[in-house]
């Protein structure tokens, strides 16, 4: 298991905010598990946790939104992974509108999209979303570094890692 811990921290991949709306409630978390999944339909997953409230809301939504932060939005960053929607309001907090299908989309975001999930996944203590992208933008190309796990890892999680 050392190997793979040691493989593990060498990685350092892109974090986003996922947001999530569905039964008139609205959720949002920091994600560091995701990745285009296919070239030809273009699809995307991001794997969200299953003790997080962003989870419990994602499972009955019909679409999310993906969110790339910069690396001068910790800010934004914290507020998303570093506390839970159990016990704060975060988009009373963030800039937001409507998106695609009711999704919430963070205005400040670097760059974002909204995806339809086509499929749930399991993956042990998480689930994966594949989504087809229905609807995108962002900032004009800043060239602004994006936060990554590096960046992140200080972020002490609203919830418990599961």
């Amino acid at each position: 298991m050392a190997a793979m811990d040691a493989f593990l921290t060498r990685l350092d991949p892109d974090m986003c905010v996922v947001t999530a709306a569905a039964g008139g409630e609205r959720a949002g978390c920091l994600v560091g598990f995701s990745s285009q999944c296919s070239l030809d339909p273009v699809r995307f997953v991001v794997w969200i946790s299953e003790v997080n409230r962003t989870f419990r809301v994602a499972r009955s939504a019909e679409v999310l939104a993906v969110h790339l932060l910069a690396r001068d939005q910790r800010a934004t960053a914290e507020l998303f992974g570093g506390r839970t929607g159990d016990r704060v309001d975060k988009f009373q907090r963030a800039r937001w509108r409507p998106g695609h299908g009711g999704a919430v989309v963070l205005e400040d975001a670097e760059a974002w999209f909204v995806g339809r999930v086509v499929e749930r996944l399991p993956g042990g203590d998480h689930v994966g979303f594949v989504l087809e992208p229905v609807e995108w933008g962002g900032r004009e190309a800043s060239g602004a570094p994006l936060l990554r796990l590096a960046d992140a890892h200080t972020i002490r999680p609203g919830h418990p890692a599961g």
